[in-house]
């Protein structure tokens, strides 16, 4: 399973962001081997972080190929005050139960 983190200083969301992120997220959800995906923000929630699990880094490679997610990617100053992704294999997971998570179902 890969785990792809995007994070980001959040500085502007507008109309056109909304539109592209909810694009992304309905074809990453509807990608073969798409596991799951949270998001996570700072007490203040200017910066955030959104992190996509697939099951392979071909899935990977079709979501970062998505058109209107090349557009978002083109288009990052506008709405962001900086930015670091990070796409890690992840080897395992665990918890105890009291907590769900999407990869819960992968192991």
């Amino acid at each position: 399973m890969f785990q792809c983190s995007f994070m980001f200083t959040r500085i502007h969301h507008d109309e056109e962001f909304q539109r592209l992120d909810d694009a992304i997220a309905d074809y990453a959800r509807s990608l073969e081997g798409f596991v799951g995906s949270d998001t996570w923000f700072n007490s203040d929630s200017s910066q955030v972080n959104g992190v996509y699990f697939f099951e392979t880094m071909e899935a990977v490679r079709t979501f970062a190929a998505f058109p209107q997610h090349r557009e978002a990617k083109e288009k990052y100053a506008q709405w962001y005050g900086g930015y670091h992704v990070v796409i890690a294999e992840v080897h395992s997971t665990y918890g105890d139960g009291n907590f769900p998570h999407v990869t819960a179902q992968a192991r």
